[in-house]
């Protein structure tokens, strides 16, 4: 690197130029600020180079993650590499040799309604009464809103009105805030819960809704890692094969299938699902409506779906063909 510019700060530069033009880059600013520490963790002097981008992308995960995982990694870091060029020229850029293409999206495992209504009283099962509280009514809210688990977790006591029956969802993945209005028997369990947590912790509206219950962290937010911790043990309890592309079926398939049903249940209804699509698309804080349609192609239940009415089409225009002829 430059003598007068060290890792970091290319970083911080990069990120602050293109911030100034509209460019969120959250994620991607996490990633490079975490390559940056990692590079200065291995002692690395010099032009950066593809098998330094390699070795921190393999890492990622804690080295849990498969080819694709890597793959995604290293492509975070491209446009910052060419960026970087005009001030490092000797800078390296990864392409798709190192780790292959990245792949497509994977089928997720869509649950049936056994499925969760399994996995809610498996949870209702655990003990203490405040944890299964606590889990039931977090995998709950997430299978029949769509919510991100890091939506539902980051979710403060007064961001939850049940007078009105909102969530208020604040600077979600894609640093957009947005409304989701709950069912009535979404809200009577949401209410139940919040009864129950007031016995062990004081309400408290600047509190986190769902809330660690033991020991030095009782009352603090629940951690991303114990949620997938429970949950993993209760999948494993349950004997539950995935029937998607991952190994095992996941916290973030409860969102899946919410989209999948919903959809499913319009096809059901005659309706346009096409005039739903942005609904659905603002519900679940897509970013883009295109990631919403991917469901109808992405998901083999609903690829039925469209099949079945491509064939009705087809049905139908051979019917006026023969008319005409």
């Amino acid at each position: 690197m430059s003598a007068h510019l060290s890792l970091p700060e290319r970083v911080e530069q990069y990120l602050a130029e293109r911030r100034r033009i509209g460019f969120d880059l959250r994620h991607k600013g996490q990633a490079l600020e975490r390559f940056a520490r990692y590079a200065e963790a291995v002692g690395h002097r010099g032009p950066l180079t593809v098998e330094l981008m390699a070795s921190w992308a393999r890492q990622v995960k804690k080295g849990r993650g498969d080819r694709g995982t890597s793959a995604r990694a290293l492509r975070q870091l491209r446009p910052f590499m060419r960026w970087l060029q005009q001030f490092e020229p000797a800078t390296e850029v990864p392409d798709e040799a190192v780790f292959g293409p990245v792949p497509g999206r994977l089928t997720p495992h869509i649950f049936r309604d056994d499925e969760i209504e399994a996995l809610l009283e498996a949870a209702g099962q655990i003990r203490p009464p405040l944890r299964s509280a606590v889990m039931r009514t977090l995998f709950g809210l997430i299978a029949c809103t769509g919510l991100r688990i890091s939506e539902a977790l980051a979710l403060l006591d007064a961001d939850v009105d049940l007078n009105v029956g909102i969530l208020t969802v604040r600077c979600s993945k894609f640093g957009k805030s947005r409304l989701v209005p709950l069912h009535p028997g979404a809200v009577a369990a949401l209410r139940a819960y919040r009864r129950e947590r007031t016995k062990y912790v004081p309400a408290d509206p600047e509190g986190p809704f769902f809330i660690a219950t033991r020991g030095r962290r009782l009352g603090r937010a629940l951690s991303d890692r114990q949620a997938h911790r429970i949950f993993d043990q209760l999948r494993r309890k349950l004997g539950w094969v995935s029937r998607g592309g991952h190994g095992a079926a996941r916290i973030h398939d409860l969102r899946h299938s919410f989209a999948v049903r919903r959809l499913l249940r319009w096809h059901e209804q005659g309706a346009d699902v096409h005039q739903h699509m942005l609904a659905l698309s603002t519900y679940m804080g897509h970013a883009k409506v295109s990631n919403t349609y991917w469901y109808l192609t992405g998901v083999p239940e609903l690829l039925q779906v469209v099949g079945k009415r491509f064939e009705h089409f087809v049905d139908l225009w051979e019917v006026e063909e023969d008319s005409d002829g």
